[in-house]
């Protein structure tokens, strides 16, 4: 039998979820930790980067929120289902910890643990908790926040350690900032890992408005959805715009350091992205994010100084050519919004985790 601590991380099957779960993993198994992840078969798909040394479980869970009635009718029974198969299988493994990191995936694991008594947190990367860590956090012995400030339910205590970041962003902690100025500049706009519509509906008319002695100065770097990218990208050339247009890109760390602006919506992963590394940011949350959950993702970086935030009924081209021109036409300022945003970042977010979890296993001096 192991004598090794074990951890028993339980996430949902989105990137959001699954990224901050993997870089714990990764950062526990270093510190001599067994891994194991427990995920619904959605979530399976997303753990390819997880390392092979961490057991990963299937369980039986289902969601709420979407498909029909049927659905809908059979998901209780799904997760229950689940409860009890988490119930055996921690009742024979007895994990140190169990950490939920969201999503209905995590309920078996998170009720079982609620049931056996066993040590458990949960980390939220929004600014407003998700229905299945809502429910969960007046039950755990611990609350990590990805975002702050985060809406928690009344009496429940929350710890700012931040979002995990890729090793990729972490490279570029609080890398040097080149103020706006009269030579060449990049622009990065990104909407979310498939772009948004609206970012390439408006971005481009609102850069084409700008004074020709900023615009003529400007590189683009825009990430627009499939279906978007060859009208973007004719605008663009039509307006005598350098633009690359892709539908992904797989280098977004080296243009967000080489940015002198980012246009953005304000998901948890971004908004950590932009205040890690350090960059002037105009963020325009996902209007129908659930529970307006991007808008409370960009108030932190907002009321620091790091970012100009407009909404998405706000975002018109005029309003958003004259943000735009306030930044790339005022160097010192762009500078104090770079070095506020660095100052709001919390690189250390990882090893915020790994701080809470070894101290509700009670093993923060043994390791």
């Amino acid at each position: 039998m192991s004598t090794q601590p074990l951890l028993l991380i339980a996430a949902g099957g989105t990137g959001g979820h699954m990224f901050p779960a993997q870089a714990l993993a990764e950062a526990m198994l270093a510190r001599g930790w067994r891994v194991k992840l427990s995920t619904d078969a959605r979530g399976a798909r997303y753990t390819s980067g997880f390392p092979h040394s961490v057991e990963i479980e299937q369980i039986r869970s289902a969601t709420l929120a979407r498909g029909g009635m049927l659905d809908k009718i059979a998901a209780p029974f799904q997760i229950g289902l689940g409860v009890l198969g988490a119930l055996i299988g921690l009742w024979r493994n007895k994990p140190d910890v169990v950490v939920g990191f969201g999503g209905y995936p995590t309920i078996p694991a998170l009720a079982a643990a609620n049931v056996l008594k066993l040590p458990r947190m949960i980390h939220e990367q929004n600014g407003i908790l998700g229905k299945v860590n809502t429910f969960f956090a007046p039950r755990v012995d611990a609350v990590a926040c990805g975002t702050w400030p985060t809406d928690l339910p009344d009496g429940v205590e929350g710890v700012h350690t931040g979002n995990p970041v890729r090793s990729a962003i972490l490279e570029r902690v609080e890398a040097g900032y080149i103020s706006p100025g009269d030579y060449p500049m990049e622009m990065l706009v990104i909407g979310g890992s498939q772009g948004a519509r609206i970012l390439s509906d408006v971005v481009p008319p609102a850069i084409a408005a700008l004074p020709m002695k900023i615009l003529s100065n400007i590189r683009v770097s825009h990430q627009a959805r499939e279906e978007d990218q060859e009208r973007v990208a004719s605008f663009y050339t039509e307006h005598g715009i350098k633009a690359d247009v892709q539908p992904f890109f797989h280098d977004v760390p080296r243009r967000m350091t080489e940015a002198q602006l980012v246009i953005s919506r304000s998901g948890a992963s971004s908004v950590a992205d932009l205040s890690v590394i350090g960059r002037p940011s105009i963020l325009i949350p996902f209007a129908a994010a659930a529970g307006d959950h991007q808008t409370a993702n960009a108030r932190g970086l907002v009321a620091a100084g790091g970012a100009i935030m407009v909404p998405e009924s706000q975002a018109s081209v005029d309003a958003l050519a004259e943000q735009i021109a306030s930044v790339l036409d005022n160097p010192d300022g762009a500078m104090q919004m770079a070095r506020s945003a660095g100052k709001f970042g919390k690189p250390e977010a990882t090893e915020l985790l790994v701080e809470m979890v070894e101290k509700l296993a009670g093993k923060g001096q043994e390791i």
